[in-house]
């Protein structure tokens, strides 16, 4: 059975303004734009869509932790 573990990091005060790079950014929404016109991802594109989508729901989750302990501290 898994045991859940409790990691403190110093986060960076920014870290609340971090988010993916535009050319990421843009390069994602190409990629699903391409999915969405039913044309098909090459295995390459897929691996590349995924990895930006983990990357940016990273992102968005430590922003989120970190907004929310500012508030806890405030």
């Amino acid at each position: 059975m898994a045991k859940p573990v409790k990691i403190e990091l110093e986060m960076p005060a920014d870290l609340a303004k971090f988010r993916m790079p535009k050319g990421l950014h843009r390069r994602l929404h190409d990629l699903l734009d391409k999915q969405d016109r039913g044309e098909k991802l090459s295995a390459a594109e897929r691996r590349e869509a995924e990895g930006l989508v983990e990357m940016s729901e990273l992102l968005t989750f430590l922003r989120l932790r970190t907004e929310r302990a500012s508030r806890s501290v405030s």
